[in-house]
């Protein structure tokens, strides 16, 4: 280890402490579809179907897997309405509500990201 390191605490034990908590959230969120659905539901409850065409090129199944992933992790709420036919409709919970910062920078830094590369593209 450097001795800039060093002096600015960055050490094996804190770069360990910051990995792990980091690993858990991308184990949460990772994968090509969470993060598309998360955002459509931030915008509003959806039905089901509501989800499927406006997260492009998911299919029902991966859908189906991906909600039920999301709400065991306490992100995404499942409510079945006894009606006829049964309507079901997602939403996010409050805890999944605080995702919206996070989201918010990932769009910005991938807002700042594709300028960068097509300018350099050019």
């Amino acid at each position: 280890m450097t001795t800039k390191a060093r002096e600015s605490g960055r050490t094996h034990e804190t770069c360990t402490k910051a990995l792990i908590p980091v690993r858990d959230a991308l184990d949460i969120l990772s994968g090509k579809w969470k993060l598309p659905i998360i955002i459509a539901l931030s915008f509003g409850n959806r039905r089901f179907s509501e989800l499927a065409k406006q997260v492009h090129g998911i299919t029902d199944k991966m859908l189906s897997k991906e909600l039920r992933e999301l709400e065991m992790n306490e992100l995404v709420k499942r409510t079945v309405y006894d009606t006829v036919p049964v309507v079901v409709e997602y939403s996010m919970t409050p805890y999944g509500e605080t995702l919206e910062k996070l989201i918010e920078e990932l769009q910005t830094w991938g807002t700042q990201h594709r300028k960068r590369i097509l300018r350099k593209g050019k």
